[in-house]
C-alpha cells in the first residue's frame, strides 16, 4: 500500500508548491472515517483512495483534486457528511465529493435504468466540473486492478459495464491510455479463453523478436537526425490484446495474418516538424496504400492530433507510425486532463473546468443537451453508446463548415447535426454536387447540402437508417408528436360522444380548471391520453361535471375450472375462457399488460386481429374509435377497408431488444387426409415445436380431406415457420397457410 508521504512526493515532482497541509488533512480525515473497513481483498479500505490518488498524480493534476480522491467515498461509506467536509476542506471539495456519491446512491429496478441515470448524473456532475470525470475514471480504473477479489457474476457486471461505458468515455475524452488499460482489463474477465490465447500469442511473438523494436526505434531516430530534426523521440509497443483480438473480430483475420501489431510514436516540436518527419518517413520507406489519416489538420473529436501512416519499415516489417508534437502527446496520453484552465495558471473559482475551445467539450456539451430533450433513460443510453463507440468521417456543409460524424452516418444524421430543424425538413441531399438517396452512407471529405421541404415531418423508418443519438432522439420526437396528435383526434371524439351520451356539451376550456385533478399538462396531452386509453372519458365528465351520475354497468369478475365468470349489476353472468383481471369498465376497458412493441405509448388499450400477430411480422396499428388500437399483421386482408383513412394508421414495430416472455396467437389452417391418426401426428409436431394450442376447429372439405383451423400461441415468428415447416413433410398433410384476417 502506498504511504502518504510517497502521494505527497509525488505531486512535488511536478507541482514543488504543493499545498502538503491539504493532503495530510485529508489523508488523516479519510483514515480516520474508514477505520478498521477492509476491501474484499482483506487489504484496509484507505488503501484504495491512496491508489485512486496516485493514478490521478500520473496526470500531473492539482492538490485539490487528489484530496478529492482520497475522500470520494467517505460520504458515502462513512459517517461523513456535506457540511463536515465543508467546514474541513471548503465547499468546492464539498461539492465534488457529494457529486461522486450522488451518482451511486441509486435505487433503481431496472439494471439498465439504473445504468442510464449513473451516466446522465456523471456527465452533468462532469459538466460543471471536470474533475468528477477524473477521480470517476481513477476509482473504476483501480477497482478494475483489484476485480480478482469479487465474485465471477460481480467481475462480469462491473466488466461489461466498464467496456459499455467508462473505457469508451475515457477514449471519447481523450484519455487513451486509460482507455486502453480499462479494456484490456474488462476483456480479461468478459472473455478469459479469447484473452489467455491473444496475450500468449502476443508473448511468443515478442519473444521470437527480441530486440526488435529498440531496432526499429533507434535506425528511425537516426534517419530522422540525419535529415535535420533536432532531438527526435521515437517510442515503440506492441499493441494491446483487447486491440488485437478487436481488429481480428472486425477484419475477420486470424492472428497470422496480422501485420502491424507494432506501433511506433515520434514527437517532434512543431507542426511542420510532424509533415517533415512525414515526409522523411515516406521517403525511406514504402507506404501501404490507404493507411494515411491526418488528424493535425482535422482533429479527432476528442481533441486528438496526429499524422497516421503504415509503412513496410526496418526488418521488412509493417508498422504504424504516429507523428505528433509533444503538447500533443500530452493530450493523446492525458485527454482532458491537459486541457484543464489550472495548467495555463488559471483557477476560476477553485474549479477546474474544460476550455469551450475544447471538442472533447463540444461532445459533452451536445450530449447533455439530449438530456432536456425528453429522452426516456433507455433511449439516452441508446444514444450515448452509440456516439461512445463510433469512429468519425468529417464533411462539410457547402459554406465549409466541418461536421464530425460517425462512421456509416447519413446526410439524415449531418442534417440534424447542422440543426434539428434541418434534419426535421429534410426531404433530399446532394453529396457532392449530385443528387444521392438519403440512405447513402458518408465518407471523409463529402461536400453535403441538404433539400428542405417546410410540409415535410420526418417518417418513423429513418429511425432505422440513421447512426446518431440526436438524430435518433429527434424522430422519436417528431413521430411522437404525429402519434400525439393522431390521439388528439381519437380522443376529442371519444369524449364529444361521452358527454354527449351524459347530455352535456364537451369543449376544451371545460377541461382547464380541472386538469390538475386528471394528472395532466395541458388540455392536449388530456385529449390525447384518452385516446391512448390511459384515461377514462367519464374520468373527464365526472371531473367537469362532479355531480353528474352515470350508470355504467359494473363487471365482478370470479374464476372457476378454466372459465372467467363475469356477474353484471343487473345479475347477467358472462361466461367466458380465460384467467380474471381486475373489475372491468364494460363501456371504456382497461389498458393491457406491457407489450413489446414500439410506437405504443404509455397504457394504451390495445387489441390483435382476429387471427392474431406474432414477433418478427411487419405490423401496423389502427386507431379504432371505442377500441383503442387493433394490432395487424402487414399482410392482413382488413386493412384495405382503411385505405382512405390514413390518419387512424399508426408506425410500430415489434421492440425485441429484451427478453420476450410472452406467447402470441397465430392461426394456421391445414389440409390433411381425412384418416386415423392425422390429428395426433399434427399434434405431436406442434406440441414438439413447444407450442400451444389454444383452439382447434375442424370440418370435411371433401371426402378424403379434413380441414383443421388452429390457434396456437408461439413466441415468435421463427418458431411458427420452423412448426410449419415440420407439419408441411408430414405425409398426411396436403398444405399448411397461415391465417390472416
Amino acid at each position: 500500500m502506498m504511504r502518504q508521504y510517497e502521494l505527497v512526493e509525488r505531486v512535488q515532482k511536478y507541482k514543488p508548491d504543493v499545498n502538503e497541509a491539504l493532503l495530510n488533512k485529508a489523508y488523516v480525515y479519510a483514515m480516520q472515517k474508514h477505520g478498521q473497513q477492509k476491501r474484499a481483498s482483506g487489504d484496509p479500505y484507505i488503501s484504495h483512495p491512496l491508489e485512486v490518488a496516485a493514478i490521478l498524480t500520473e496526470m500531473h493534476l492539482d492538490e485539490s483534486t487528489i484530496a478529492v480522491a482520497l475522500l470520494h467515498d467517505t460520504i458515502e461509506d462513512t459517517t461523513a457528511t456535506r457540511a463536515e467536509i465543508d467546514d474541513l476542506f471548503g465547499e468546492d471539495i464539498g461539492a465534488l465529493v457529494e457529486g461522486l456519491t450522488k451518482i451511486k446512491k441509486l435505487d433503481l429496478v431496472s439494471k439498465k435504468a439504473k445504468q442510464a441515470e449513473n451516466l446522465r448524473k456523471l456527465l452533468l456532475a462532469i459538466s460543471d466540473d471536470v474533475r468528477v470525470l477524473l477521480v470517476k475514471l481513477a476509482d473504476r480504473l483501480h477497482n478494475m486492478r483489484t476485480l480478482d477479489h469479487m465474485s465471477a457474476e460481480k467481475r462480469a457486471r462491473i466488466s461489461e459495464e466498464t467496456m459499455d461505458i467508462y473505457a469508451p468515455l475515457a477514449g471519447r475524452m481523450g484519455m487513451q491510455d486509460m482507455r486502453e488499460e480499462l479494456e484490456n482489463l474488462s476483456f480479461r474477465h468478459t472473455n478469459p479463453e479469447a484473452f489467455e490465447t491473444v496475450t500468449q500469442r502476443l508473448d511468443e511473438l515478442s519473444t521470437r523478436n527480441e530486440g526488435l523494436i529498440t531496432k526499429i526505434e533507434d535506425e528511425l531516430v537516426e534517419l530522422l537526425k540525419a535529415n535535420g530534426l533536432p532531438d527526435p523521440v521515437v517510442k515503440g509497443r506492441q499493441k494491446k490484446p483487447y486491440s488485437v483480438f478487436k481488429k481480428m473480430q472486425s477484419k475477420s483475420l486470424s492472428f497470422e495474418q496480422l501485420s502491424d501489431v507494432w506501433g511506433f510514436r515520434i514527437l517532434v516540436e512543431d507542426i511542420p516538424a510532424c509533415y517533415r518527419a512525414l515526409g522523411i518517413v515516406h521517403t525511406r520507406w514504402r507506404v501501404v496504400p490507404g493507411r494515411f489519416k491526418d488528424y493535425i489538420s482535422t482533429p479527432k473529436q476528442n481533441d486528438y492530433q496526429s499524422i497516421h501512416t503504415t509503412i513496410v519499415g526496418p526488418s521488412r516489417q509493417r508498422i504504424e507510425l504516429q507523428i505528433r508534437t509533444r503538447s500533443m502527446h500530452d493530450v493523446a496520453e492525458y485527454g482532458i486532463a491537459a486541457h484543464t484552465l489550472y495548467k495555463d495558471g488559471e483557477e476560476v473559482s477553485g474549479e477546474v473546468k474544460l476550455s469551450p475551445k475544447s471538442n472533447a467539450y463540444s461532445w459533452l456539451r451536445r450530449t447533455i443537451e439530449s438530456l432536456a430533450e425528453g429522452d426516456n433513460p433507455e433511449e439516452f443510453l441508446e444514444h450515448t453508446k452509440l456516439e461512445l463507440f463510433q469512429d468519425q468521417v468529417f464533411c462539410f456543409t457547402p459554406k465549409g463548415q466541418l461536421i464530425a460524424l460517425p462512421r456509416g452516418a447519413t446526410p439524415i444524421d449531418f442534417a440534424y447535426a447542422v440543426h434539428t430543424n434541418i434534419g426535421d425538413t429534410c426531404v433530399g441531399a446532394k453529396i457532392n454536387g449530385r443528387i444521392m438517396p438519403l440512405v447513402t452512407r458518408l465518407n471523409n471529405g463529402d461536400e453535403v447540402e441538404i433539400v428542405r421541404s417546410g410540409i415535410q415531418v420526418p417518417p418513423p423508418a429513418w429511425e432505422e437508417i440513421v447512426v446518431t443519438g440526436k438524430a435518433r432522439s429527434a424522430i422519436r420526437r417528431a413521430t411522437r408528436a404525429a402519434i400525439r396528435k393522431q390521439y388528439s383526434g381519437l380522443g376529442y371524439r371519444i369524449l364529444e360522444r361521452t358527454f354527449e351520451r351524459a347530455g352535456k356539451q364537451f369543449s376544451r376550456d371545460a377541461m382547464k380548471p380541472v386538469l390538475h385533478r386528471l394528472g395532466q399538462k395541458d388540455i392536449e396531452d388530456a385529449i390525447a391520453a384518452v385516446g391512448r386509453g390511459e384515461l377514462s372519458s367519464l374520468d373527464v365528465l365526472r371531473a367537469v361535471f362532479p355531480d353528474h351520475q352515470d350508470d355504467r354497468v359494473t363487471v365482478k369478475p370470479s374464476y372457476d375450472e378454466g372459465w372467467f365468470n363475469m356477474t353484471s349489476a343487473a345479475g347477467v353472468v358472462f361466461k367466458l375462457p380465460g384467467k380474471p383481471g381486475p373489475t372491468t369498465d364494460l363501456l371504456e376497458g382497461e389498458g393491457p399488460e406491457a407489450l413489446p412493441i414500439r410506437g405504443l405509448s404509455g397504457n394504451a388499450q390495445v387489441h390483435f386481429s382476429p387471427s392474431g400477430a406474432v414477433p418478427g411480422d411487419r405490423i401496423v396499428g389502427i386507431m379504432e374509435q371505442d377500441k383503442g388500437i387493433t394490432i395487424y399483421p402487414i399482410q392482413s386482408s382488413t386493412l384495405q377497408k382503411f385505405d382512405d383513412e390514413p390518419e387512424r394508421w399508426i408506425d410500430i414495430r415489434w421492440d425485441l431488444d429484451e427478453a420476450n416472455n410472452t406467447r402470441f396467437m397465430a392461426r394456421v389452417l391445414i389440409n390433411a387426409l381425412n384418416e386415423p391418426g392425422t390429428l395426433a401426428e399434427i399434434a405431436q409436431a406442434i406440441a414438439t415445436s413447444d407450442i400451444n394450442i389454444r383452439t382447434l376447429t375442424m370440418g370435411r372439405v371433401a371426402a378424403d380431406f379434413s380441414e383443421f383451423q388452429l390457434d396456437l400461441e408461439v413466441w415468435d415468428l421463427r418458431q411458427l415457420n420452423h412448426m410449419i415447416t415440420q407439419i408441411r413433410e408430414l405425409p398426411s398433410v396436403s398444405t399448411v397457410t397461415r391465417v390472416y384476417a
